[in-house]
């Protein structure tokens, strides 16, 4: 059974995901606060709602540890509307994030993509060439085995982060604008003042040890997009 961990320190609200969750099948771990969150992180979980404002910890935080030792998908909750949290969230490695006040099916149904291409991720069973192996300067990318090489170590992503890399590379010495880049790894229609593929770009790079201003391996075409180049 799939099990999801939901902490947010309104109980309303952590107890009406959880019902909502449960009625579609998943096993819930509800946490009220980041002391009870951080007990129940364990290998087992396959994702995590987290808010971000709570009384004895800050959402980020927990972010940041569970990062630290997994990659299953993580939703921030958030009451503020602001770009800073979904940015700050998406670039600690985030895959989504929802802004209260929010529709409970809504949440389910991004549970559910999320749930979808993690499973994916850890099956090989992305679409396309599952054989495909990009190699370019030390880094080496196998979408076949879903691993990331750089310079013989491994790098390790997320789904989303792979998938963003993989079709830079499917796209080699093309430019990719943000717009097509959100639209094919998320699916979703691409809106005005969009932020999440920025976060993720600089996720990615901050792994692949890029230096800010010149990176080696995902290039920014400014006002156009990025590009790995031939």
């Amino acid at each position: 059974m799939t099990k999801v961990l939901i902490l947010d320190d309104e109980k309303d609200i952590a107890d009406l995901l959880a019902t909502f969750l449960k009625n579609e099948g998943f096993e819930v771990i509800t946490a009220y606060n980041g002391q009870e969150a951080l007990a129940n992180l364990s290998p087992e979980l396959d994702l995590a709602l987290l808010d971000v404002m709570l009384p004895d910890a800050d959402g980020f935080d927990i972010l940041k540890k569970i990062r630290q030792d997994y990659l299953f998908p993580v939703l921030m909750l958030t009451a503020k509307d602001e770009q800073l949290d979904k940015i700050t969230g998406l670039t600690l490695g985030a895959d989504d994030y929802i802004t209260k006040p929010f529709n409970p099916l809504e949440v389910v149904a991004r549970v559910k993509t999320q749930l979808r291409r993690y499973q994916t991720y850890n099956t090989g069973a992305l679409a396309g060439d599952t054989q495909g192996v990009f190699d370019y300067q030390g880094l080496s990318v196998s979408l076949g085995s879903h691993k990331v090489f750089l310079y013989g170590t491994e790098i390790h992503l997320t789904p989303l982060e792979f998938k963003i890399l993989w079709y830079l590379c499917e796209h080699q010495g093309q430019v990719v604008s943000s717009e097509a880049l959100f639209e094919a790894v998320w699916e979703e229609k691409y809106l005005d003042n969009n932020n999440t593929v920025m976060a993720h770009i600089a996720r990615l790079r901050d792994k692949l040890n890029e230096p800010p201003r010149k990176p080696k391996f995902i290039k920014t075409v400014w006002g156009v997009g990025y590009t790995i180049e031939a």
